[in-house]
């Protein structure tokens, strides 16, 4: 019958279902595929090796007693690995001409002929240990302690924390991880490698960056080692990939990571993927990756507000031990916006220019520095850009700051208008007082007096002017 190996491996099926629990049936025998029977010999389908040899270890007794009620004591069983020899060409699907049956000669239930087994190639192999243990690869000083958080990463960081917790136990496996260059993707991705060492010392973890990954590849395909390659990785118990985006248009390296991808997943490995974009955004990429790149969760890192830079710049100058005054900070912070690698660079460039100048860091230091880091250093603070400021907050005019008017709210936003210039700007009291209708100094002098009154009373107040004096320093930066 040409349906004989299909009816014989589903009654094998249900032999096994009995003594399997659910999800590993799902995982290791739903995707088995029955390929002929001959010789009272059964083949089957299997996607890799990893695959063959994880049921020889796990399921050889089940296997054993389903076939055996079958086919009988004389019953034997093949298998017939489903991803092609490295020389045959990645795009044919005639698996049952490239690849030769896989057996195992130790046990009756099998062939006697056999070309399976081989030892390992390990591409992160440490020279003269005989066990096989891998470098993860992670930069120590990465973890979540120095990994600061804010508004602009913390699903980013939590999901992260979860998975270094349990690792392949939540449901964000894959972690993709993305945003734009310099905001902590890969500081993030190490914390979770450092942190699932710490808590599950046995746990294979690795850390590659998806160009050291495919040219690891390449050497394999050289080398007539790709199923080495692919089994090697298919034993990893935490993978995380740094630029998955390099991926793009690479479809031989897109093909050997979607059959590692798909092990590790079904095996409740964790994966966690970093890239410059979302997965609806990877262009070059397979569809079938870009969706199980969504299976899990998709947590994205934005440029960080103002008080987390802040907080990122501090905590850089105390592992250093250093003391930096709070406005060279602030002037910093303000300037550099975009890309967290940049603060480091400051602060390392600043340590630099002091200890080899001979300088104290100071404002005027901070801002010889940045020069090298932004285009557009701050501008002066002018009293026309606090009155514009002021008066957007309070919803008044400047002409009406400048006037004559004795509105309580107009009053108020003059009187601060005209304090915060004395605070901020190099302008005289005389020089103020021109630009607010050409009031005289006296008057200036008795608003500062009447705003920190206020200030000292109000707490209300004092946020708003807090608020204010941060927001003319940010703007101006921008």
């Amino acid at each position: 019958m040409n349906n004989e190996h299909i009816t014989v491996w589903e009654n094998c099926l249900q032999t096994i279902k009995k003594y399997v629990n659910p999800q590993s049936f799902k995982t290791w025998f739903e995707p088995i595929k029955p390929i002929r029977l001959q010789n009272n010999a059964l083949t089957i389908q299997v996607p890799n090796k990893f695959f063959y040899e994880w049921l020889e270890e796990h399921f050889v007794a089940e296997l054993k007693m389903a076939m055996r009620q079958e086919l009988g004591e004389s019953g034997r069983l093949e298998y017939q690995i489903l991803m092609p020899h490295p020389n045959v060409n990645a795009n044919s699907q005639n698996t049952e001409n490239n690849t030769p049956p896989l057996t195992n000669p130790s046990s009756p239930l099998y062939a006697n002929d056999s070309n399976a087994g081989g030892e390992i190639k390990n591409p992160f192999v440490i020279p003269g240990i005989k066990k096989m243990k891998i470098d993860p690869n992670l930069n120590k000083t990465l973890v979540f302690d120095n990994f600061i958080e804010g508004d602009c990463n913390r699903l980013a960081r939590s999901a992260g924390f979860a998975v270094a917790k349990k690792p392949g136990g939540t449901a964000f496996n894959p972690l993709f991880l993305y945003g734009d260059s310099g905001l902590g993707k890969t500081h993030l991705v190490q914390a979770i490698g450092n942190d699932v060492i710490s808590r599950y010392p046995g746990k294979m973890v690795l850390y590659v960056s998806c160009e050291e990954f495919t040219n690891q590849i390449i050497n394999s395909i050289k080398n007539n080692a790709v199923q080495d390659f692919v089994r090697f990785y298919q034993m990893i118990d935490v993978l995380l990939v740094d630029d998955i985006q390099f991926l793009a248009n690479k479809n031989k390296m897109q093909e050997i990571f979607f059959h590692i991808f798909n092990t590790l997943h079904q095996a409740g490995k964790q994966i966690v993927l970093t890239s410059d974009r979302p997965p609806k955004d990877l262009d070059g990429i397979q569809e079938r990756l870009i969706s199980r790149f969504k299976w899990g969760l998709s947590a994205d890192l934005n440029v960080p507000e103002f008080e987390t830079r802040m907080a990122i710049f501090e905590s850089k100058m105390s592992r250093e031990g250093l003391d930096i005054p709070t406005d060279v900070t602030e002037f910093i912070c303000f300037n550099i916006k975009n890309n967290i690698r940049e603060l480091e660079g400051v602060l390392i460039s600043l340590i630099a220019q002091s200890s080899l100048n001979r300088r104290e860091i100071d404002l005027e230091l901070a801002k010889e520095v940045i020069k090298n880091f932004v285009k557009n250093i701050s501008k002066e603070i002018t009293v026309g850009f606090i009155q514009e400021l002021v008066a957007d907050h309070f919803e008044v005019s400047v002409d009406k700051l400048q006037g004559k008017t004795r509105k309580r709210q107009v009053v108020i936003a003059r009187q601060l208008s005209m304090y915060l210039a004395k605070k901020m700007t190099n302008q005289s009291l005389k020089a103020i007082g021109e630009n607010f209708g050409g009031r005289d100094h006296s008057t200036v002098i008795y608003s500062c007096k009447a705003v920190q009154d206020l200030l000292d009373t109000d707490t209300i107040f004092k946020d708003t002017v807090t608020g204010l004096e941060k927001k003319i320093k940010m703007n101006l930066h921008e």
